[in-house]
């Protein structure tokens, strides 16, 4: 990217990205005290986090506009980690998971993402919005009558304040209006403040206190794989969401890199791993966030909030927060999605429900969309193992037979090719034209191989003929039709 490009990012939507700042940074804050208990730690653990996660993606991602901060999809992973070796631990792993991310990045290994089907991303964007709406069931279960109102009286003010004007965000509207009206009528609901005490001082640098020897690496990086995985999972589909909402495109293996800088810069500050947040994108894009600056600021409004106004952060009602996460919930949830179930393909119907059920039954991400990828996979397979064919041909003097196959000979139509072949004809000539195939792997190399054999036995002569450059570079590495012995190995197997 070149500077002008870089500039522009920043100062292309200066005062959008500023004030959508102000509402990410308001509703960061809950979350990130909850992620913190969540994980087991001091919920200044969650905050020093969220800022400097927030402002490192900003300055060195690859996706403009989008939030990363603390998340629960990591939180969860170091609940044992923090419950059996303490918070130094946990830092170390934030930092070496962070390494992780940056290796993975200029490995390039963002573009594997191209393997997720839009099933699977339907699935994720739909769970994901379950799972925000069920957050904030506890805030809604056993607290005082005047929270519902509260909390109707917003999202009214979110989708109606709009018809007046979008020249400040209405999420924005509402928690200033919610919480006035709270002190003013000096109610007793339930407000930031009770979620836990916030921090007072600004974040330090400080290196983890563990050893550094093998026992303390055996013990963290097994943790730091999965956050590593979880963050980057995440952060890049979360990536491809951004993308289609503002109709840009991204730099994916940027982002894994700066994924990494903040999380290990996030260690060394006493803070948590954390990764790119859908929820909290999609405010700060509804909001009218669009550059590099909106998390920039909502990473640095969120500190300034927290230490410096952190007596006035805690006043405000969690009815406005709980309403805007609602907001969004409602945003993220693709609805069209129900009503395809019924013209969309069988199969991409299954995965995409497959992948909102692990998801919302484990509650991680991760697990939800390998499930759907793996079933995506097979599906896959299926389909084109469908579009394989064998057919036939005998000379007019009945002593050769020629079997012509067609299609992409892999592990799912290694079988069929097999049934196509009537080893108990005698014939003095077997031909097998593999002119319009293509071979891909070593159970199609092996179905050939046993073909072969099994014509041979008989006392058939057997050519191989149409082979591409691709299936004969394959076939003259693994074959072994030819190799003394060759029946017996194939057995062997």
């Amino acid at each position: 990217m070149n500077l002008d490009a870089y500039r522009r990012q920043w100062l292309g939507n200066v005062r959008g990205d500023l004030l959508s700042g102000i509402v990410v940074a308001l509703a960061l804050i809950p979350e990130a005290i909850a992620f913190s208990i969540i994980a087991g730690v001091d919920p200044k653990v969650g905050l020093y986090a969220s800022f400097s996660i927030a402002v490192v993606t900003a300055i060195a991602g690859g996706r403009p506009g989008m939030i990363s901060a603390a998340t629960a999809a990591t939180a969860v992973l170091m609940v044992t980690l923090v419950a059996d070796h303490g918070l130094e631990y946990l830092l170390a792993t934030t930092v070496l998971a962070g390494l992780i991310q940056v290796a993975a990045g200029f490995a390039r290994l963002g573009h594997l993402m191209r393997f997720v089907s839009r099933s699977v991303m339907t699935g994720f964007v739909n769970a994901l919005a379950i799972l925000i709406f069920m957050a904030q069931i506890p805030e809604l279960t056993g607290v005082p009558w005047l929270t519902y109102p509260l909390v109707a009286a917003g999202l009214a003010i979110i989708y109606l304040f709009p018809f007046l004007t979008r020249a400040v965000p209405s999420p924005l509207v509402t928690i200033v209006v919610l919480t006035a009206v709270v002190l003013v009528m000096g109610w007793e609901v339930r407000t930031v403040g009770d979620m836990g005490a916030l921090p007072d001082t600004l974040p330090v640098f400080l290196i983890p206190d563990i050893p550094l020897n093998l026992e303390a690496l055996t013990i963290i990086l097994p943790y730091a794989m999965a956050v590593a995985v979880v963050g980057l999972l995440e952060s890049l589909m979360t990536e491809n969401i951004v993308d289609d909402l503002t109709d840009t495109k991204s730099d994916r293996n940027q982002e894994c890199i700066g994924q990494g800088l903040a999380n290990t810069a996030t260690g060394f500050m006493g803070g948590m791993a954390g990764c790119a947040m859908i929820g909290q994108s999609i405010i700060n894009i509804k909001s009218g966030g669009r550059g590099r600056l909106s998390c920039f600021s909502a990473g640095v409004f969120l500190l300034f909030m927290v230490v410096v106004l952190g007596d006035v952060v805690a006043q405000i009602p969690m009815a406005a927060l709980v309403a805007i996460m609602i907001m969004v919930s409602i945003g993220t949830f693709s609805w069209s999605s129900i009503k395809q179930l019924k013209t969309h393909p069988r199969s991409s119907s299954i995965v995409m429900l497959a992948t909102v059920a692990v998801v919302v039954y484990t509650h991680n991400l991760a697990i939800g969309v390998l499930v759907g990828v793996l079933l995506s996979g097979l599906f896959f397979a299926g389909k084109i193992a469908q579009l394989f064919r064998v057919t036939s041909s005998l000379s007019d003097d009945g002593r050769v037979r020629t079997y012509h196959i067609e299609g992409q000979l892999f592990f799912a139509s290694a079988e069929d090719f097999m049934d196509a072949f009537d080893f108990k004809e005698a014939t003095e000539r077997v031909v097998i034209d593999v002119g319009h195939a293509h071979i891909w792997d070593i159970s199609s190399i092996a179905a050939l191989d046993m073909a072969v054999l099994k014509f041979r036995r008989d006392g058939s002569e057997v050519e191989i003929v149409g082979m591409n450059e691709a299936s004969k570079t394959i076939v003259d590495r693994l074959a072994v039709h030819d190799e003394p012995g060759a029946m017996d190995k194939l057995m062997a197997h």
